[in-house]
């Protein structure tokens, strides 16, 4: 089920499933984290005011850095993503003895191996690690959630290396208008995929709202800037038991909601003010891909 106007750019996406899932599994439960309930503002060190949450392929690291925070990667498997926004502060990507300034919003990616980040400001800066990563992994408040894997999403195998070798390499929003046709401001990686959607002023209308599914994937939506109500739907299955009411669960800034397949799911923005989500995908969604144009870094990050 697509429900989307006919000037929504999904409207001409073709379904790519890139593995049958397993139509007869439960369909898990749809999670919602408020990041800032759960965040410590007053904790001594960042990993104090760090929440990690997880899904099927990939980990989300929240943080109220502070200046002088040094947060500490580990030494990764896979490539790291950092999430930067308008109100995330600058920041200096140590690794393989070089250092390379983040100073404006867009997408950090930063290669496998020893890394950390150092802290010049306050404000939020969020982290993507796969599930591969155990360090990460196991401090998921919601980890009991994938005690065992969802059946019905797909798990990650990781897209082809970088052309050029491996790199930190930063994608910058900035220079980055809007354009008719294309679906907000979307850069992948090996293993994620990161679609930065345009800041909204004021509530949706009601009468434009975008109610669809995903067969296979989860979507990962961070709410960084007003308030959201998720719309949530699960179809009903053959087995009762596992029927669910509609659910309308409104969440503030930051949070995060984790949307399962096959549910029937769309997001209002509410505040009067400026609302703003951030929709993350792993692994990468082919139908995106397949779109000319719309994944802004394909040239560094080819297609299977």
């Amino acid at each position: 089920m697509n429900v989307y106007a006919t000037d929504d750019p999904r409207s001409t996406l073709t379904p790519v499933s890139a593995s049958p899932p397993d139509h007869d599994a439960p369909i898990a439960a749809a999670q919602y984290v408020d990041l800032g309930r759960l965040l410590s503002p007053d904790a001594a060190t960042s990993a104090g005011r760090t929440v990690v949450v997880r899904a099927q392929n990939v980990v989300l690291a929240h943080t109220a850095a502070r200046a002088g925070d040094d947060l500490d990667n580990g030494t990764l498997d896979g490539e790291l993503a950092v999430v930067v926004t308008d109100d995330s502060p600058a920041f200096t990507v140590h690794v393989d003895g070089e250092e390379h300034l983040i100073d404006e919003p867009g997408l950090v990616v930063v290669p496998p191996g020893t890394s950390r980040l150092a802290v010049h400001g306050d404000g939020p800066l969020v982290r993507l690690f796969e599930t591969g990563e155990p360090a990460w992994r196991e401090r998921a408040v919601n980890a009991g959630a994938y005690a065992l894997d969802h059946p019905r999403v797909t798990l990650l195998r990781r897209w082809p290396e970088p052309v050029g070798g491996r790199a930190v390499r930063f994608y910058r929003l900035a220079g980055v208008p809007d354009e008719p046709g294309r679906f907000g401001r979307v850069f992948r990686t090996r293993a994620f995929m990161v679609n930065f959607l345009p800041p909204q002023e004021g509530p949706r209308d009601p009468r434009r709202l975008s109610p669809h599914t995903h067969d296979d994937f989860e979507q990962l939506s961070l709410a960084v800037r007003g308030t959201y109500v998720h719309h949530i739907r699960t179809p009903w299955l053959n087995d009762s038991t596992g029927w669910r009411d509609d659910e309308h669960v409104t969440l503030g800034s930051p949070s995060l909601a984790v949307i399962p397949p096959p549910t029937v799911h769309t997001s209002a923005a509410v505040d009067p003010g400026v609302n703003q989500l951030i929709d993350i995908f792993s692994p990468p969604r082919a139908d995106f891909s397949a779109k000319p144009g719309w994944v802004l870094n394909a040239d560094d990050y080819p297609a299977p």
